[in-house]
């Protein structure tokens, strides 16, 4: 059974956002698994120690998620005949004290929750048929190994107009595994002050880019031994990509003959198409020879920073 950790029916957000980065929660768990395209091990390991860059907060965004959140609540009591509850605390496992959980409801007279979410029109492939995203289904695995419930509910509002709801069951091997690489993340990487290493997600491309937006210019610095074996495995890694690519746009060079003069061809498993596409593009540079005041005038400053290599020795 979870223990109360504190409790949160009269706290600011401010005082909310502190009390989470003293454990971690349920959105936390995939990011530490390194199965979240949001978010990186890096970026969490920061948060908790407050050395994150500040995010500038979107007030309008925030307000529609607690309004959504409870529709979506509300239909999913509507369509399933369960009632909810909301539990105003964020709870602790009772052994491992670093595992916290703030859930959106609980079920009542079941032990069983329900979390509530939306998703654009673009990811509706993610909940198809039995399909939900990994980053979900790892929170819910984390609350139920939170709070000791038997299944969680996922219940998610798609482009504004399809409801899908969803039964995820316990699944203790998964929720052992959990525990195990949140226990190895708290005590061997935030208490001791370690930080994980970067991997190659996209996550971990963003917050280096957040964490570092702009260079000093003229600015140098000294690289410690190891960065020689970075460079040569990336000469490596593209050397062979590029042979790979050669070899992909050989493939395809063979199936275009095939097809010929034709838009649309099958074979058993496939079908591929070769399109005649046509398209009018701006001329940004001869817009700006002709009308460079009026390019001056709606032209946008951008900034952002360029990862070259070069071998000088």
């Amino acid at each position: 059974m979870a223990e109360i950790f504190a409790t949160t029916q009269d706290i600011s957000r401010e005082e909310w956002l502190k009390l989470r980065k003293k454990g971690i929660g349920g959105s936390d768990a995939a990011a530490v698994a390194g199965l979240n395209k949001w978010k990186s091990p890096i970026q969490v390991y920061m948060e908790k120690l407050d050395e994150a860059p500040e995010v500038v907060r979107n007030e309008e965004s925030m307000y529609w998620g607690n309004v959504m959140e409870d529709i979506v609540a509300h239909e999913f009591s509507r369509r399933t005949g369960l009632k909810v509850r909301r539990r105003n605390a964020i709870l602790k496992h009772p052994k491992h004290e670093f595992m916290l959980a703030n859930v959106d409801r609980l079920i009542v007279g079941r032990k069983e929750g329900l979390e509530c979410k939306t998703a654009s029109e673009y990811a509706k492939e993610e909940w198809k048929d039995d399909e939900i995203p990994v980053a979900y289904l790892l929170q819910c695995q984390h609350y139920m190994a939170v709070t000791g419930y038997d299944a969680w509910w996922i219940a998610v509002l798609i482009g504004g107009n399809k409801f899908v709801y969803k039964r995820i069951e316990r699944d203790d091997e998964l929720i052992n595994y959990l525990i195990e690489i949140e226990k190895n993340f708290w005590e061997n990487h935030v208490l001791k002050g370690i930080p994980p290493e970067i991997d190659g997600t996209e996550a971990s491309q963003q917050f280096l880019n957040s964490l570092y937006p702009e260079s000093i210019p003229e600015s140098e610095v000294e690289l410690p031994s190891e960065a020689d074996q970075l460079f040569d495995a990336i000469e490596v890694i593209k050397t062979e990509i590029k042979e790979l690519e050669q070899k992909r746009l050989e493939y395809e060079n063979k199936i275009k003959q095939m097809i010929g003069e034709h838009e649309k061809a099958y074979s058993n498993r496939f079908m591929v198409t070769w399109k005649t596409i046509n398209s009018n593009r701006f001329d940004s540079k001869r817009f700006k020879k002709d009308y460079p005041e009026l390019f001056n005038q709606y032209a946008k400053p951008s900034s952002y920073r360029r990862f070259t290599i070069k071998e000088v020795n």
